[in-house]
């Protein structure tokens, strides 16, 4: 049966509502200078799937319905629903200790599966791409996650974690005694009617889409290179198209039978103690939540080299929204297009968190200092007019904006644009400030900068 949307659908000859978008995706991907992009609104009634542009800037490809484009981070909802499958047949549980499975986890002994895919297990983010290629996924594990570089409590707050997803994809290999991308095949893109694709696998039976980065000195989108190491697949190895991830949408909000209506409901049921700050409003298990209205959607956001892609769905009305693009740009193309779509389609769909609302910022010097999460520096600095700037591992600094709750906006530099970066926390004992949250990734304090 149709399922309502969250906002009714403007009423509209079908023919319109499909020319009047694609219009827009036309030109916003112009003013983006964003190669190729994909569009999906599926409302439960209609679907309404649009594409535009080039794949690949270098041979003049052009970007299809079936193109696939490198998902980042969106990889992590399948691996989650890869866990919660095995779970649901009495494989694992959860709330096991994810070191009774993986051996190479003994160092956090009291870290759970249902931490691991909530980003709730206190685990740094893990090594750069480069230097994980060098080891193996044992050896990464065991080196990463140690008590000593535990930025929390394990279930006692949120930091973003790809070596929880490395973990993850792990925990599938040891259950299933598949290497991970033959058991998400199996076991979930195959009934999702997803065609398999990989970064680094050759040979692809389906067209993909290159990443794409601005040559400032040209002004024109070059090709670029993907470099996740082979072992970080779980977290970010995944291409996709967006009616792919509309169909994985589908299932989350149980309108299919791929994924158990328990398994759904679970993995977007809120999980304790996870605030994400900037990323969403809460987090599930492999879903970030997102409060729009009085609606809660569900969904994620993934970055790869030169890429941004999107999906939303809202399990009240059945209401699934997916986009890719293949420049770096294509998520300010991502969140004009949500814009776009209240406008055109009645949809209003959450795309970003917004910075706090506008007002004098506070002062707090006592901010300024050295943060460190597993191998990744951040420094909070004080300009000479007292106010801070942040730097990651030597990057030129951006200026902060604190607020009394100790939320921080970022200010873009040229424009001085706020965009809603973090928060600092202070010790509950001492009031000390000594860990900070900057797009979701949580930083211990070292050192006074």
């Amino acid at each position: 049966m149709p399922y309502p949307t969250s906002a009714p659908v403007r009423e509209r000859a079908p023919f319109l509502l499909r020319q009047e978008l694609q219009h827009r995706l036309d030109t916003l991907a112009r003013i983006h200078r964003v190669p190729g992009a994909q569009l999906v609104l599926d409302t439960g009634s209609e679907v309404v799937a649009l594409h535009t542009g080039t794949a690949d800037a270098a041979t003049g490809a052009p970007f299809t319905a079936q193109t696939a484009v490198p998902l980042g981070s969106l990889t992590k909802p399948y691996t989650a629903a890869l866990v919660m499958l095995l779970a649901d047949d009495g494989d694992l549980d959860p709330d096991d200790p994810a070191a009774d499975h993986l051996p190479e986890l003994r160092g956090v002994p009291d870290v759970t599966i249902r931490q691991l895919l909530s980003h709730t297990s206190g685990l740094p983010t893990g090594p750069d791409s480069d230097s994980a290629a060098r080891t193996t996924a044992a050896h990464y594990l065991s080196s990463v996650c140690t008590a000593r570089d535990a930025l929390f409590a394990p279930g006692s707050d949120f930091s973003y974690s790809n070596a929880g997803y490395v973990a993850a994809g792990r925990l599938v290999e040891t259950v299933t005694g598949m290497p991970w991308h033959e058991a998400v095949r199996a076991l979930l893109l195959e009934p999702l009617g997803t065609a398999a694709a990989f970064l680094g696998s050759a040979g692809a039976a389906r067209p993909v889409a290159a990443g794409h980065a601005l040559n400032t000195a040209t002004g024109r989108v070059r090709p670029v290179g993907q470099n996740l190491a082979p072992l970080e697949a779980p977290a970010g190895g995944l291409l996709a198209s967006a009616l792919d991830l509309a169909a994985l949408g589908r299932a989350l909000v149980g309108r299919t039978g791929v994924l158990p209506t328990a398994v759904a409901k679970e993995m977007r049921r809120p999980q304790p103690a996870a605030r994400p700050g900037a990323l969403a409003d809460g987090w599930g298990l492999g879903l970030a939540l997102y409060r729009q209205d009085d609606r809660l959607w569900c969904g994620h956001d993934g970055n790869a080299q030169g890429t941004s892609c999107h999906l939303r769905a809202e399990p009240d009305s059945g209401a699934v929204v997916a986009f890719t693009g293949n420049a770096g740009a294509a998520t300010a193309l991502w969140r004009d297009l949500a814009e776009d779509l209240d406008r055109i389609a009645g949809v209003r769909v959450p795309a970003a968190i917004a910075p706090a609302a506008m007002g004098d910022p506070v002062v707090l010097p006592e901010v300024a200092g050295s943060y460190l999460n597993g191998g990744t520096r951040f420094r909070v600095a004080l300009a000479p007019d007292g106010s801070p700037t942040l730097s990651v591992d030597g990057d030129l600094p951006i200026p902060l904006r604190c607020h009394a709750d100790l939320s921080i906006d970022l200010l873009d530099p040229g424009t001085g644009r706020p965009e809603s970066g973090g928060r600092f926390h202070r010790d509950p004992v001492t009031g000390v400030i000594d860990r900070v949250q900057i797009s979701g990734r949580m930083a211990r304090r070292t050192g006074l900068a």
